[in-house]
């Protein structure tokens, strides 16, 4: 009986016999690999990343999600690097930026980055979103897909937000008082969320602590956390191919058709997907590398001065919601502050719900009005937010000022003559009026007298109100009582407040 020798089978990870055409010392690096394959699945991973197929029909308009990825590693490495300058206390937090800005090397570049990397973090992940909504990505069996997007987005406006306070200027400071006022208007948890946002019952030493370290960690966390999920169903469920009008998605048979896309027209990601991500990844840290030398960082502003109150604006992407609240009627601010945020959010979770049908934008028209109003409205608010038409110009000079005619000098004291001038002088009538002279921006005050005492005016006019900014640091002792001293005679003489003069001045 001959018995037949068969070759030894080599164990997983060994290195083949060396092939002669190889270089010299290949084979000890294709052993290393060998082996660290075998423990760690190095090519099972690739396959499954890099070499997963992708739809030849995606394009252009799919590399905005890696593009909001650089942005966000671009946030941490830089974020990591100030941290190293950056004092997080009431103390020294704006003196600190004020360090990096103007005497460490290369500070304000530094800055710059952390700036215009999270303002384009912020435009990307919007941009990213409209596309997938405009191409019905979100449809079986994507759902989650959109949703972790959804929940990245507020955490995204969450780290910028942030990102604004620690700043620790004026602005910063007075953004968490009014942001705590705010949250304070919450039914039954109102309370907690404000002294959650102030770290006591007041800003106070562990406010901006509390703030760096959510900064720094909570959201960078929870962000890697759903970024890897994101990544993980996208992986999972495929990139989705470029919709064709006419052909809807149905549960029942999407999945065997996009399976058959990808073997009938499909490519691996790795090279040319990820050239498109490449190439769009590198263009976003040149543009944000050129705003960075060219226009640096935000201004920091004054320093925080919680005796001088003020109504802070926020940054761009968050001016829109700024002009928002200042255009509603006042009666109606606390329902917004309170409803739309959560509205928005309900909204965003519930688009998936659409899972089926078709998903081109052609056919879905009602898609493309949305974003379209959307834009214009967000466009309009802006704009709004950056003019604030419903503050008054300080400025007499570049003004037309309206002057009280001289019967409303009659029978005045000297003191409260210089009152009147003053109205003029800080261009209080412009917002204000008095009889038939002034502006519609604020409440009328022809009998002003009537509503209100000499505390009550003190106090508005040194703190503002609703929509008026605080006089408290533009006006003397002296000058306040002047003013307050006019008002005060500002009387009906039958007895009856002034039609529609609801409020205060």
């Amino acid at each position: 009986m001959t018995t037949t020798v068969r070759p030894s089978q080599p164990s997983p990870g060994a290195v083949p016999p060396r092939d002669e055409k190889l270089p010299p010392g290949f084979s000890k690096v294709l052993g290393i690999y060998s082996w660290l394959d075998e423990r760690l699945g190095i090519t099972g991973i690739w396959k499954a990343t890099a070499g997963h197929a992708v739809p030849r029909s995606a394009n252009w308009w799919y590399v905005f999600g890696s593009a909001v990825l650089t942005c966000f590693m671009i946030q941490v490495v830089t974020g990591v690097f100030l941290a190293f300058s950056y004092v997080p206390s009431t103390d020294h937090a704006y003196q600190s930026l004020q360090y990096i800005t103007h005497q460490q090397l290369l500070g304000n570049i530094l800055r710059g980055v952390h700036y215009w990397g999270a303002s384009a973090m912020v435009m990307l992940i919007f941009i990213h979103m409209t596309a997938h909504f405009l191409t019905g990505s979100y449809k079986y069996p994507r759902e989650l897909q959109w949703i972790t997007g959804v929940f990245l987005l507020f955490l995204t406006l969450g780290m910028a937000f942030t990102g604004q306070l620690l700043r620790w200027n004026h602005d910063a400071y007075w953004a968490i008082v009014v942001g705590a006022e705010q949250a304070a208007r919450a039914p039954i948890i109102g309370a907690f969320a404000a002294q959650l946002l102030t770290a006591g019952p007041h800003v106070n030493g562990r406010t901006l602590t509390t703030i760096y370290a959510t900064h720094m960690l909570l959201l960078p966390g929870a962000i890697i956390g759903l970024v890897s999920v994101h990544i993980y169903l996208v992986i999972y469920k495929g990139v989705s191919e470029w919709p064709v009008p006419g052909h809807p998605v149905d549960p029942k048979t999407y999945w065997a058709e996009y399976q058959e896309i990808l073997h009938t027209d499909g490519e691996p990601f790795f090279p040319v997907g990820i050239f498109r991500d490449a190439v769009m990844s590198m263009l976003v840290i040149i543009v944000i590398g050129t705003l960075a030398i060219v226009a640096g960082a935000a201004a920091l502003g004054l320093p925080a001065n919680p005796l001088a109150a003020e109504s802070p604006k926020p940054d761009w992407y968050l001016v829109w919601y700024f002009g928002l609240l200042a255009l509603i009627p006042p009666r109606s601010t606390d329902l917004v502050i309170i409803l739309f945020p959560l509205i928005a959010l309900i909204i965003l979770l519930s688009i998936p719900l659409a899972n089926k049908g078709e998903r081109h934008y052609s056919r879905r028209p009602w898609a493309i009005a949305t974003v379209l109003l959307a834009a214009f409205a967000t466009t309009i608010l802006m704009v709004q937010g950056y003019e604030e038409p419903w503050k008054p110009s300080f400025n007499p000079l570049t003004s037309s000022v309206p002057t009280l005619p001289a019967k409303y000098y009659a029978g005045l004291t000297p003191q409260q003559r210089q009152g009147a001038h003053l109205m003029h002088n800080f261009v209080c009538i412009s917002c204000h009026t008095i009889g038939s002279v002034g502006g519609p921006r604020g409440p009328n005050l022809t009998y002003v007298g009537d509503r209100l005492t000499y505390a009550e005016m003190v106090t508005r006019i040194t703190y503002g109100g609703l929509n008026m900014p605080p006089f408290g640091t533009k006006l003397t002792n002296t000058q306040l009582n002047d003013i307050v001293s006019y008002l005060l005679t500002r009387r009906d003489p039958h007895g009856g407040p002034a039609s529609g003069s609801t409020g205060g001045p």
